[in-house]
């Protein structure tokens, strides 16, 4: 049915593309609390690796207070926060210190991505994600979960947002860092993501 109002991303013949991410954090894991916290202006580092084409990249996500959110990346070979160039760019983008930070948590999965015909949105469905706590040690897959996310400019009408109404599929927040992070890290707080937590579980153990 969305065949007739979106395109298939395709690369080198590749439609189902592995992506591998390693969050990094404070020693204190202050981006994660900011957002267990309910803070609305707050910020996440990334190693995002494109494993098909070899690239990687080093982002830095800030959302403001209005919802907004804007990311600086650069292109990287390794994931040494404190070489020059990466520090130089941290310390221009990042409210952390450098010295500060550590890998938290690495994730892999696939995704396949879809544009509308008419230019105006970007669905990623995201599957076989699995996470790995560089802290904990502790690793969690989630099975068949399935992470679908649509980007799209302004209100205009979406095609696949009426299709996924019409399966009775709703909206849910879903950061792959902090549900990584409660799930494999049983030191962290987790009280404002309880009932997130609880609806993944719900979503993984429906029967079929």
């Amino acid at each position: 049915m969305a065949q007739q109002d979106y395109y298939i991303q395709e690369i080198d013949g590749e439609r189902n593309m592995a992506y591998d991410t390693t969050y990094f954090d404070t020693t204190e894991f202050d981006m994660y609390r900011q957002h267990q916290y309910g803070h609305t202006n707050r910020q996440k580092i990334r190693f995002r690796t494109y494993v098909s084409s070899h690239l990687q990249f080093m982002e830095v996500k800030t959302k403001n207070n209005h919802g907004r959110t804007k990311k600086k990346r650069i292109e990287v070979t390794d994931m040494d926060v404190t070489d020059v160039v990466k520090r130089e760019f941290l310390e221009k983008h990042l409210r952390y210190g450098v010295d500060t930070l550590q890998p938290a948590i690495n994730n892999h999965f696939r995704r396949i991505t879809l544009v509308n015909k008419a230019k105006t949105e970007r669905l990623t469905i995201d599957s076989e994600l699995c996470f790995h706590n560089l802290v904990s040690g502790v690793d969690k897959d989630m099975g068949e979960l399935v992470i679908i996310e649509l980007k799209r400019d302004g209100l205009v009408f979406s095609p696949v947002l009426e299709m996924l109404r019409q399966l009775r599929i709703h909206p849910h927040g879903f950061s792959k860092y902090c549900m990584g992070s409660a799930l494999t890290n049983p030191e962290l707080p987790v009280n404002r993501f309880k009932t997130k937590l609880r609806d993944i579980d719900i979503i993984m153990n429906i029967k079929h």
